[in-house]
């Protein structure tokens, strides 16, 4: 399947597109179509077609740079089990970190990440390298393909020093003006704080002095 038969396979709607460019305001194709509607769509491809077919199509889908495709992009690789589980899915989703410019797309293919950092956390050191990025989507991410390791009810030694190698990360930024990231880190400290209260306590209480008062709000919402 060609990248440009998938989106004619995905249809579209001439008027919610508009809406589409009007609310996201990124200059570029959009189909509106709705997300679960790709889903369906991919749930279907990923079925018929091995890695190396999706990988193919991913890449294509990426570069027509239209809206739901890139979705459909992020979404043909989004599996906690990809076999063989070699390095060409996760560097395919790395090579798009430098293209985001919208929560919607960046979000989709940090879920995509984040299965292939669980599968792989020596992948991590990666990560740690988009925290002196200048791209904000790109500290974003760091945060946004590291929330898994704040849902553990119970996690391993090895689970605990990546939550403080992230929450290290999260001290560097805290300062951070961009909202983008601004808001990734208080979403990845309010999720940590329902799995482990007494980490996410005293982090606040030694950098809310320089943390906006809407993390701090926000990360604070399940301490008690």
């Amino acid at each position: 399947m060609t990248p440009q038969e998938a989106l004619d396979l995905l249809g579209t709607n001439t008027t919610k597109a508009a809406e589409m460019l009007s609310y996201h305001k990124i200059d570029r194709p959009y189909l509106g179509i709705a997300t679960p509607a790709v889903d369906t769509a991919v749930k279907d491809w990923r079925e018929a077609m091995d890695i190396g077919e999706r990988l193919e199509l991913a890449s294509g889908l990426w570069d027509t740079n239209v809206h739901e495709g890139r979705i459909a992009a992020a979404k043909l690789l989004t599996q906690a089990r990809i076999r063989p589980d070699d390095a060409a899915a996760w560097d395919l989703i790395c090579s798009w970190v430098p293209d985001f410019d919208v929560f919607t797309i960046a979000d989709m293919v940090c879920v995509a990440g984040q299965k292939r950092l669980v599968s792989d956390p020596a992948r991590l050191d990666t990560v740690e390298e988009w925290i002196g990025s200048e791209n904000l989507w790109a500290r974003r991410a760091a945060f946004m393909m590291t929330l898994p390791w704040t849902k553990q009810n119970h996690p391993k030694p090895a689970d605990i020093d990546i939550r403080m190698r992230v929450l290290g990360w999260a001290a560097e930024l805290v300062a951070e003006k961009q909202f983008m990231v601004q808001d990734a880190i208080a979403g990845w400290l309010r999720d940590l704080s329902k799995h482990d209260h007494d980490r996410t306590a005293a982090f606040i209480e030694e950098h809310g002095p320089v943390m906006k008062k809407f993390i701090v709000k926000e990360a604070s919402r399940h301490l008690g």
